[in-house]
């Protein structure tokens, strides 16, 4: 079984940087996409940011321009976040899975991380 474990949040300034990180561990990671997704309580689980292997990079509106999403040969993934905000308060998942199609809905998605904390105070 895969296992994605996540790293890299914590309490930031408005206007920090954070970078999380998200390492696949155990059985050989296959996925056509991996992503970050992001949920506050009482809430649904909203997309952040997605790679398409070979097809290319999927952000969501309000994030354009301030993160990045990017990956290593050994599908590590990272987030980027640069210029919070306090609406980025949020847990942040990573997630994988053999996504067909555009890779913004979670429903596509059947590994997922623990989840890490990112806080950004005012």
């Amino acid at each position: 079984q895969v296992e994605l474990v996540e790293s890299g949040g914590g309490l930031v300034q408005a206007g920090g940087s954070l970078r999380l990180s998200c390492a696949p561990s155990g059985r050989a990671l296959s996925s056509r996409a991996m992503g970050w997704f992001r949920q506050v309580p009482g809430q649904e689980r909203e997309f952040v940011a997605a790679i398409s292997w070979g097809v290319g990079s999927y952000y969501e509106d309000s994030v354009k321009g301030r993160f990045t999403i990017s990956a290593d040969n050994a599908k590590t993934l990272y987030l980027q976040m640069n210029s919070l905000k306090p609406e980025d308060t949020a847990v942040y998942y990573c997630a994988a899975g053999w996504v067909l199609g555009s890779p913004t809905s979670r429903d596509k998605y059947g590994a997922w991380g623990q989840g890490t904390q990112v806080t950004v105070s005012s």
